[in-house]
C-alpha cells in the first residue's frame, strides 16, 4: 500500500474509533444527566452528540475527498474534505456550544435541585477512559506523521492539512477537559448544595466548544481559500529547482495545498539562454522527479520557462 493510502486508512480508523466512543458516551451522559439533574452532564451529553455528528461528517469528508480526478474535476476532489470538515466545525458550535450556554444560563436563572451524583461520577470515569483511548489513537497517528515530516508535534498539528485527524485530537482533548469541568460542577454542587456550580461548569463547557469550533473552522477556511506550503518547505522546493541543470533562477514560485496528500507547485523558471528545447524539457522532467522524491505529497508540477528580468 502506498504512503498516501496508509495515511488515509489511519485517518479513517482514527475517526471511526472516536465516533464509536462518542456515541456510547453520549447516551450514558444523557441518562446520568436526567438521573442526577445536572445541567453540566446534559451539556456534556450534547457535547458528545455534537462530536458524534462531527465524526460522521469527517467520515463523509474522507470518503468523498478520496475520489480520483475526472474530466469535470481535473484536480481531484481533495478539497471537498475541507468543506465537510468546516461543516463539522459548525456542528460542534451549534450542536454543543449553543446548548451548553442555554442550559448553563437556564440553571443559573431558574436554579436546579441537585440529585444523586453517583451515576454521573461513574459515567464520567468511564467516559474519561474511552475518550483517553480515542485521543491516544489520534495522537499516535499525528506523532507518526510529524516524525515522517521531521517536524515538532505541536507545529505539525497546527499546520497539518489533514484536518480530520486534527479535529479528532482537538475534540477528544476538549472532551477530557469538559469531563473535568462537569466533575467540578458536580462536586461543587454536592459540597455547597447549590446548582450555581453546575451552571457555571455548563457555560465553561460551551466556551471550550466555541474555541474548538473556531480553531477548526479557521483551519479549514484557510485551506479552502488556498494555503501555500510552510516557508521552510517553499525554500526547499526552490532549492531543488535551482539544483536542476540549465536552471538559472526561479523568478516566481507558487505552491498550493489541495488536500492532505496533494500539493501543486507552479513556477516561472529562467533557463540558460543557450539551452536547447530538448534540454529544457528534460530539465522540467528532472525537476518534477526531484520534487516528488523529496516530498511525495507534491502531485502536480508546472514549470513556465520565462526570460530572466534584466
Amino acid at each position: 500500500m502506498s504512503e498516501n493510502g496508509e495515511n488515509a486508512g489511519e485517518s479513517t480508523s482514527t475517526v471511526i474509533v472516536a465516533a464509536v466512543a462518542n456515541l456510547g458516551i453520549a447516551a450514558a451522559k444523557a441518562v446520568a444527566g436526567v438521573i442526577s439533574g445536572s445541567s453540566a452532564m446534559l451539556s456534556e451529553a450534547a457535547h458528545s452528540v455534537a462530536d458524534t455528528v462531527t465524526e460522521g461528517m469527517l467520515l463523509t469528508a474522507l470518503r468523498r475527498g478520496s475520489r480520483p480526478a475526472d474530466e469535470d474535476h481535473p484536480l481531484g476532489h481533495a478539497g471537498e474534505r475541507y468543506v465537510w470538515a468546516l461543516l463539522a466545525a459548525v456542528a460542534t458550535f451549534v450542536g454543543g456550544a449553543v446548548f451548553s450556554f442555554y442550559d448553563g444560563i437556564h440553571t443559573l436563572v431558574q436554579g436546579e435541585e441537585p440529585g444523586d451524583p453517583l451515576v454521573s461520577y461513574i459515567v464520567l470515569g468511564i467516559a474519561a477512559v474511552l475518550e483517553g483511548f480515542s485521543l491516544r489513537t489520534a495522537i499516535r497517528q499525528v506523532s507518526a506523521e510529524a516524525e515522517r515530516a521531521a517536524a515538532p508535534f505541536s507545529r505539525y498539528l497546527r499546520l497539518t492539512p489533514d484536518t480530520t485527524v486534527k479535529a479528532v485530537v482537538m475534540e477528544d482533548s476538549a472532551a477530557l477537559a469538559g469531563l473535568m469541568l462537569a466533575a467540578g460542577g458536580l462536586l461543587g454542587g454536592q459540597i455547597t448544595g447549590s446548582g450555581v456550580w453546575d451552571g457555571v461548569a455548563s457555560i465553561l463547557i460551551g466556551c471550550l466548544l466555541v474555541y474548538v469550533a473556531w480553531v477548526l473552522g479557521r483551519s479549514n477556511a484557510e485551506l479552502l481559500v488556498g494555503r501555500a506550503l510552510p516557508p521552510r518547505m517553499r525554500d526547499a522546493v526552490r532549492e531543488e529547482l535551482l539544483a536542476v541543470d540549465h536552471v538559472v533562477s526561479v523568478l516566481d514560485l507558487t505552491t498550493l495545498i489541495q488536500g492532505p496528500e496533494e500539493v501543486l507547485v507552479a513556477a516561472k523558471v529562467d533557463f540558460r539562454d543557450v539551452a536547447s528545447a530538448e534540454q529544457v524539457e528534460l530539465a522540467c522532467e528532472d525537476a518534477e522527479r526531484r520534487l516528488r522524491a523529496r516530498y511525495p505529497s507534491i502531485r502536480r508540477v508546472y514549470l513556465d520557462p520565462t526570460p530572466g528580468r534584466g
